[in-house]
């Protein structure tokens, strides 16, 4: 009987000594770790209301919980500077309430909706591939309250992707 436990005893140790050093990456080629080299939710917003090297690169590197205390009267003189008649833009934001969006660049993500950039409806509800959102944002900031005003400066005039996306995932067009 003490050799079956003995034997019971080793055989639950190896196992639990093998499982333990198990390689846990199930790929076939080394682990890769990330680093954050850029904010991207809204593009754009930190190259247009940024204009110091030092506040891109800071924006860069600043969690989205302390982005607003940190940038948003920066992006709101910059607002100013650059559409000095702004009042209200096509979402009836003022100049604060819309810089404050913006300084905090996170993607808000309906779950339960429609997921778009903007379309004429659904707002900031994510971004879907196809979205044109320089034409969005330039509409936001020069747009005025019904995204008529500035018409030169509304538009980037690239009205689409040069390469059709994929219909399945992950959805990206083919590289040319």
């Amino acid at each position: 009987m003490k050799t079956t436990f003995k034997l019971f005893t080793l055989l639950i140790s190896g196992s639990l000594i093998f499982t333990a050093c198990k390689d846990k990456h199930k790929g076939n080629g080394p682990t890769v770790y990330y680093q954050q080299q850029d904010q991207m939710a809204r593009p754009a917003i930190n190259t247009v209301f940024n204009a110091m090297a030092a506040d891109k690169e800071a924006f860069n590197v600043t969690v989205p919980s302390a982005m607003g205390a940190a940038f948003h009267s920066k992006f709101q003189s910059r607002l100013m500077a650059l559409n000095p008649g702004y009042t209200t833009n096509l979402l009836n934001l003022d100049a604060a309430t819309f810089t404050g969006v913006l300084s905090t660049d996170v993607l808000n993500v309906s779950t339960t909706g429609k997921t778009t950039f903007y379309d004429g409806t659904n707002v900031l509800t994510g971004r879907a591939l196809n979205d044109d959102v320089i034409d969005v944002e330039l509409t936001l900031v020069f747009g005025g309250p019904t995204g008529a005003s500035n018409p030169g400066l509304t538009s980037d005039h690239v009205n689409g992707n040069d390469v059709a996306f994929s219909t399945t995932f992950p959805y990206l067009a083919q590289p040319h």
